[in-house]
């Protein structure tokens, strides 16, 4: 435990923060604590200190980690996040992008009373579904810090690329343990490498690389894209299909989320060939079908396929695919389907119930047809070449 006597800050104590980034960190030895607005869940983690992470596998009995050394503190509790920001040895954010307008005047007057006690610099690992996520918060925390103040040399900006798969928990489960986790066995960690301010943590599992941009895009473009591909080819194929693995049974599904995947796969290699090899993009290819698999992980379509502005707007998962295969004159045909089938997407989650957003989106298509709708959600403009070339192959007019 050589790393006992350092803390580690985690924003957000939800899926991702307790059962991925802030394990790594508390299995490699650091106090790790917690910070949230859900008084209950902060409650219990500083009653408890420790949390079950259950790791779900076909075939194989679940596998309990019990993660401990943990506590927890209100995010609303300005004083106290500050404090323990002022002593960290590093810190994460999981908690999205409106979360993050919460954390920057934390993080910015924790900056400052670092700066003043000459303490070492603070690295964030960015662990969100954020593009340019670094550029972001230089963009965002610069005018919340005093003139002339050196950022860069007082925050290391982690960019991450995260591919753990995380489900919904199911209200029995929480009902036997509200802090236990349900996760799979990918426990991969990709950060940049050249975002570091300080020393690169020794970490299980933490893998750093040189061009995170590539790696970003590889999980946008290929985990993300093809598993919203499953569930919106999924639902349309059986709209009674609950979970993922489900999908993955029907043999047509999943051939045509292969096809989009090596499309996207092409595009990808086209755009980082130094980085990102054909070998390696169709190893991963194989690699995300195999665990969409998981029956042991209950993972829904619910959960994959929902919040559809987020998932067809322009840069994101299926729309960016095809842009890119479009700069570099590759065929994107095969990423046209779900795209299709996205905008007839209403898989409801365990209450049986469909997102309000979702649901307003499914109206304006009944009302003014597919094709403008999703004009308006990926900003796309039949003005320019490569947005009406995807425009026309996803509705033709």
């Amino acid at each position: 435990m050589a790393n006992a006597t350092k803390t580690f800050v985690q924003f957000g104590a939800g899926n991702i923060g307790r059962s991925f980034i802030g394990r790594l960190f508390a299995e490699a030895g650091y106090r790790v604590v917690f910070i949230d607005v859900d008084s209950r869940l902060v409650s219990l983690l500083n009653e408890r200190r420790s949390y079950p992470v259950v790791v779900k596998q076909n075939d194989r009995p679940d596998q309990v980690r019990l993660i401990g050394g943990v506590s927890a503190i209100d995010g609303r509790d300005r004083e106290a996040v500050i404090d323990v920001l002022t002593q960290a040895d590093g810190m994460a954010t999981s908690v999205g992008q409106r979360g993050l307008q919460a954390v920057l005047p934390l993080l910015a007057a924790a900056l400052e009373l670092r700066a003043a006690n000459n303490a070492p610099p603070l690295d964030l690992i960015i662990a969100e579904n954020l593009r340019s996520g670094a550029a972001w918060f230089r963009q965002n925390l610069g005018p919340l810090l005093p003139e002339g103040f050196d950022l860069d040399s007082r925050l290391g900006l982690v960019e991450t690329s995260i591919g753990k798969m995380v489900p919904i928990m199911p209200q029995d489960a929480l009902n036997e343990d509200p802090l236990q986790l349900f996760a799979e066995p990918y426990d991969t960690l990709i950060v940049d490498r050249l975002g570091f301010r300080r020393e690169v943590p020794a970490l299980a599992g933490l893998k750093p690389v040189n061009n995170i941009a590539a790696w970003v895009d590889r999980k946008l473009f290929l985990h993300n894209m093809s598993h919203a591909a499953l569930a919106y080819l999924g639902y349309q194929a059986n709209p009674a299909l609950i979970y993922c693995w489900q999908a993955m049974e029907l043999p047509a599904v999943v051939d045509a989320v292969r096809a989009a995947l090596l499309q996207s796969a092409a595009a990808l290699n086209r755009a980082y060939p130094d980085d990102l090899s054909q070998e390696e993009l169709a190893a991963h290819a194989d690699d995300l079908l195999n665990r969409y698999r998981n029956r042991a992980l209950g993972d829904t379509l619910h959960r994959v396929g929902r919040d559809l502005g987020r998932k067809l707007a322009r840069e994101d998962r299926l729309i960016g695919a095809c842009l890119l295969a479009a700069k570099h004159g590759l065929p994107f045909d095969s990423l046209v389907p779900p795209i299709r089938a996205a905008l007839k997407f209403a898989a409801p989650d365990e209450q049986g119930r469909v997102g309000e957003a979702d649901q307003r989106i499914l109206q304006a298509v009944a009302e003014r047809g597919p094709r403008a709708v999703l004009c308006e959600i990926a900003g796309l403009d039949a003005g320019q070449s490569m947005d009406q070339r995807v425009l026309e192959a996803c509705f033709p007019e």
